[in-house]
């Protein structure tokens, strides 16, 4: 039995139009999507048969292979509950997401500035890659981190709640090379509720990271 599942999405092929459209969202998530919940149980399997052999030649090619698979499923899997279409806007105590809020404004000293870094993280990332806002549980605040396709950058037991996602099989369908318009468009339907609810859950389980004395 395959360790890893494609999720269904949240919504309909069409939910997020016109910031994306139907068919952008059918292929990233039926074809790209699945290809790394493949690659992810592919690679497992491969590993299995290196251990029992003890045939270790390639294990550098595997565990690189392991990594890249496993976070596009956890990545994409995040994203597409970022998403919603009725969201965007900016998050609010009167939406129920003042804890949010507070965090950010305490992270990057305001939203501007925040809503600035992240969608410059993701527009400028080299190659493939997203733009993360992540729960850094050493310092109990949010930091904005760049992944380079699907390894890199990022704080060691940082907890990602929110993606962007910057590889041109994201948007090139509708946005062409203009990958900043696309970030940018991003922001209409970011679904706060959803970030809210994982920056929750993140600071609940801070207390397991162990550090040294």
């Amino acid at each position: 039995m395959a360790t890893y599942t494609l999720p269904e999405l949240p919504y309909d092929y069409a939910a997020l139009e016109p910031v994306i459209n139907p068919q952008i969202i059918e292929l990233h998530h039926d074809k790209h999507h699945a290809a790394y919940v493949k690659g992810a149980n592919d690679t497992l399997e491969q590993l299995e048969e290196a251990r029992d052999k003890e045939a270790w030649g390639a294990i550098n090619g595997l565990q690189k292979n392991l990594a890249f698979h496993l976070s596009g499923h956890i990545l994409h899997s995040i994203y597409w509950h970022n998403m919603t279409g009725d969201g965007g806007g900016e998050p609010l105590a009167a939406d129920g997401v003042g804890d949010l809020a507070d965090a950010i404004t305490e992270s990057f000293g305001s939203y501007a500035g925040f809503k600035s870094q992240l969608t410059k993280a993701a527009a400028t990332t080299q190659g493939s890659g997203w733009g993360v806002l992540a729960y850094e549980p050493v310092s109990g605040k949010l930091i904005v981190e760049q992944v380079y396709d699907h390894q890199g950058n990022v704080g060691q037991g940082s907890v990602p709640i929110l993606v962007f996602d910057a590889w041109e099989h994201a948007f090139y369908l509708q946005y062409k090379n203009q990958k900043v318009d696309f970030i940018e468009a991003m922001w209409q339907v970011v679904n706060w509720q959803d970030v809210a609810q994982r920056y929750a859950a993140a600071k609940e389980r801070a207390d397991v990271l162990l550090l040294a004395p």
